[in-house]
């Protein structure tokens, strides 16, 4: 279609709305499917606002859209196509103004298949540009061309390129115009499979088409004079791609599985095989059909099932299915095109696997007619007979698992019959006691059936029932007290030596002659005594209903019953008395004990009395001081407030503080009433404003008891004890630590070796010592000799020593305890060293000293004239200095 035209470019009227043309033509192609865009009508709106609405005079066949596209609504072929034009009406919604065109239907022009040759253009279908001319009244539109599509069979041998169609303007006749198309397949991807020639206008196919990959092509063709400048508008040209049976069917699978219940009848669907094929659906090419060529086995008929040609749906066509004869039927499928030709079309196989399902068309058969069992009596739980039955169906489904019934011979539900989930046998199962002396034999009837139910038509064979006969073998059994237990009625305070019941047992072997001995088994207070042979019960001390043993008023004793059989077997039975109370206990106040302060506020205490007895040998009960002591009456006073309590009063406003025991006689109501002086102990203490007894008057008014005491002792010896071991092991220590100290060889302990005196020297530089002289005194360098001016004033003189023996190297420079050793020798050997009590010098100086001595006891110039009488003060150790240096010459 086209916007403009060569009339509107030389200056038309007026535009009027309406379709361009009065009557269009159209060709139809060979197959139209259902929404196949068919043609479009062009409405000249001239401008106005809005849409028109357009309707169709076939609508059954036709379907027109709000742009003028006209589509099939359903496949058309052309010899069904109407002769009459096909009306469209155009209408305006808001003027209701109608505008009406026609449009006649023509079939296609077919493309030959052979090839032609480029230079005949005489036979190419010619596809002309619309164009529009006008009269002097009116404007008429010439008809605008739908271009029908184009068909090209797909696979074409060529030759190529093979023209299609011839593109022209009219506007040719009069200048040189160039032709080209657009779109996918010419100057699109994919390129180059359609081109044209420009200056003749032949559209050629230059490759051959595959439908299944691209079934349809739009290109637009072009119209341009030399100058490049359009001279028509572009029109639509549709290739559709003709489809050529060149594809086989292909099934989905090629092994199908399906099942099928035997015994099913004639026409029961079984399952649907499909295939493909990639051809046109829509040809005789995509058309396929189904048949079944073979099945395996032929048995009971070599066709038992049949398949739909078109759906390829398998059904059975006989009857006989016997999963239990043929349990599996393999078919061979075909699908073949163009439906079904089998001189034309293409084929291909599958296969189809059918498994017959089982149902339950068998029941269950016992392998024999009677079963026999044996159990001794009194056991339950326990497998008397195992029955074993066959059926034909499938193992392990439902229709061969058996259940077993028991439909006669136990009355009382003494036997099941479970089945066993592996060997699906019937296990007689004994779950309640079976007595000998009551039956000595069973005889059960039992069917065997399917979980499931027989198939219709179906009934149970006679082997579905058999018999089981269960001996009961005899066993010695435990003698039993009847009735168990046994309950007697009694007063207590019945006498020692009370024949009171017998209790005998029964021995349940009636076939047995054994005899029955009697112990006790349990007699908690030792109450009773039972006769060995006869089981008579009697009494041997008094029977007390307050006693602890006694729960509720009743006595529990507990015999045993034992029989003479091998093994021997025993039973026990248990005898309550309950005991009837009798008035045998006089009642007690309570509460035992109270406390209240000196000025009681209130001063009145409530009590009530304890008795052991129940009533009516209990309470009401009657309260009354005792006459004596006197000061009892006279400082309190008893009132009864109700059948079980009473008060107790204050006469006096005051009362010391302390402990008081008031006696109290209290009555019971028995029938031959109970009397007892019971006392009340009072403690009286200092209260504080609360009310609340002081700690001290708690202590001084409760005392200590005889166990607190005694743990207060043990208390104290323990810490002690404690205190004494950790004595010991203070001194025990310190000892083993001076212990270790002499042990330690001086020569190897140097930290008392160099000792700390109390001595004043010359200020710090006297203090200045170094150590190292001790440790290495054979390496000191004489560099290393301390000047004069920083020795000690004790320090031996530098001037020459005498003649005295020479003070020995220690053997081993560093060592500093030989070296001290040594040392200490040589000053207890030399008489000019110091006295004992003076600080000794050890400093080793070396030997080749050129230093003179500084001694003054050595002094040969200034010796004499010094006094040394001085040295007689200092004590007897250094007498022996006076007379050398202080005497005369003598």
């Amino acid at each position: 279609m086209f916007s403009t035209s060569a009339a509107e470019s030389r200056g038309a009227p007026p535009c009027r709305p309406g379709f361009s043309e009065g009557l269009y033509t159209v060709m139809i192609p060979d197959i139209t499917e259902k929404g196949q865009p068919l043609f479009n009508v062009r409405f000249v709106s001239c401008g106005r606002g809005g849409l028109v609405q357009f309707e169709c005079s076939n609508p059954s066949d036709f379907r027109i859209e709000a742009d003028g596209v006209v589509y099939a609504a359903k496949a058309l072929q052309p010899s069904t196509l109407p002769a009459s034009p096909l009306l469209i009406k155009a209408t305006d919604p808001n003027t209701q103004q109608q505008w009406v065109t026609q449009v006649r239907l023509a079939p296609p022009i077919q493309v030959r298949e052979v090839a032609v040759p480029p230079v005949i253009s005489q036979d190419l279908k010619e596809i002309v540009f619309p164009s529009r001319n006008t009269d002097s009244e009116l404007k008429r539109m010439k008809r605008d061309w739908v271009i029908p599509p184009i068909n090209v069979p797909e696979n074409s041998r060529g030759p190529f390129p093979q023209e299609l169609v011839r593109i022209r303007s009219d506007h040719d006749k009069n200048r040189s115009l160039r032709y080209s198309v657009t779109g996918p397949g010419a100057d699109q991807p994919p390129n180059g499979i359609f081109t044209i020639d420009p200056i003749s206008g032949e559209l050629s196919v230059n490759k051959p088409l595959d439908r299944e990959h691209i079934p349809s092509f739009h290109l637009r063709a072009h119209a341009v004079d030399l100058n490049g400048n359009q001279v028509e508008n572009p029109i639509d040209i549709n290739i559709n791609v003709i489809d050529m049976n060149d594809n086989r069917p292909e099934f989905g699978h090629q092994i199908w599985n399906g099942t099928v219940p035997e015994g099913s009848k004639p026409g029961t669907f079984v399952m649907t095989v499909t295939a493909v094929d990639k051809d046109d659906p829509k040809t005789a090419n995509g058309m396929l059909r189904y048949k079944i060529l073979s099945q395996s086995p032929e048995s009971p008929n070599p066709n038992m099932f049949t398949i739909n040609n078109k759906t390829g749906g398998i059904i059975t066509v006989a009857a006989g299915l016997d999963r239990e004869k043929v349990s599996q039927y393999t078919l061979i499928i075909q699908a073949t095109d163009t439906e079904g030709n089998p001189m034309y079309g293409l084929s291909n196989t599958a296969t189809a696997v059918i498994r017959v399902t089982d149902v339950n068309d068998n029941a269950p058969e016992f392998t024999a007619e009677a079963f026999f069992g044996r159990v001794h009596e009194n056991q339950v739980n326990v497998i008397v007979a195992n029955l074993s039955v066959t059926d034909k169906d499938q193992p392990n489904t439902p229709a061969w698992n058996a259940v077993y019934k028991i439909i006669s011979g136990d009355p009382f539900g003494k036997f099941s019959v479970p089945t066993d989930p592996t060997t699906n046998e019937g296990l007689v199962t004994v779950v309640k006691p079976l007595d000998f002396e009551l039956n000595k034999t069973h005889l059960l009837k039992i069917e065997a059936r399917n979980e499931v139910p027989l198939a219709r038509g179906i009934s149970s064979p006679r082997q579905s029932t058999a018999t089981i006969s269960i001996q009961v073998l005899d066993v010695n059994e435990s003698p039993y007290f009847e009735p168990n237990p046994k309950v007697i009625r009694l007063e207590e305070g019945v006498m020692p030596e009370t024949d009171l019941v017998p209790f005998p047992a029964k021995d349940p072997d009636q076939f047995m002659h054994q005899s029955i001995s009697y112990s006790k088994l349990s007699d908690p207070a030792n109450w009773l005594r039972i006769d060995p042979r006869t089981g008579r019960i009697s009494t041997i001390a008094v029977l007390d209903r307050e006693s602890p043993h006694v729960k509720n008023s009743y006595y529990n004793a507990t015999f045993v019953a034992l029989d003479n059989g091998k093994p021997a077997a025993s039973g026990t039975g248990t005898l309550q008395i309950y005991l009837l109370d009798i008035n045998d206990n006089a009642p007690k106040v309570f509460p035992h004990e109270i406390e209240i302060c000196e000025k009681p506020e209130p001063n009145a205490i409530n009590i009530t009395a304890l008795d052991g007895d129940l009533i009516p040998n209990a309470g009401p009960f009657a309260f009354e001081l005792a006459h004596k002591p006197l000061d009892v009456r006279r400082n309190w006073t008893i009132t009864r407030i109700s059948g079980d309590y009473a008060q107790l009063s204050l006469r006096i406003g005051f009362l010391e503080s302390g402990i008081y025991e008031i006696p109290i006689i209290i009555t019971d109501s028995g029938n031959l009433p109970m009397s007892n002086t019971s006392y009340l102990r009072i403690k009286v203490c200092q209260c504080d404003i609360n009310g609340d007894c002081t700690d001290q008057q708690h202590i001084r008014a409760a005392g200590l008891g005889t166990g607190a005491i005694i743990s207060i002792l043990l208390c104290i010896i323990l810490l002690l004890i404690l205190v004494l071991m950790f004595v010991v092991w203070m001194k025990r220590r310190d000892k083993e630590r001076q212990a270790k100290q002499l042990l330690i060889d001086p020569e190897d302990d140097v930290r008392d070796n160099i000792l700390k005196y109390d001595e004043e020297g010359g200020g710090e530089e006297d203090q200045d010592y170094d150590l190292s002289q001790l440790q290495q005194p054979d390496t000191l360098e004489p560099d290393a000799i301390k000047p004069v001016g920083i020795r000690r004033l004790d320090e031996r003189p530098l001037h020459p020593e005498p003649q005295y023996p020479m003070r020995s190297a220690a053997p081993h420079p560093g060592d500093i305890g030989d070296f001290i050793n040594e040392g200490l020798k040589a000053a207890d050997n030399d008489p000019t060293a110091p006295p004992y009590d003076s600080l000794l010098v050890f400093d080793y100086e070396g030997s080749g000293s050129t230093a003179g001595s500084l001694s003054s006891l050595n002094s040969s110039s200034s010796g004499g004239d010094q006094d040394y009488d001085y040295l007689n003060d200092w004590g007897p150790r250094f007498r022996k200095l006076a007379d050398m240096y202080g005497g005369s010459d003598d």
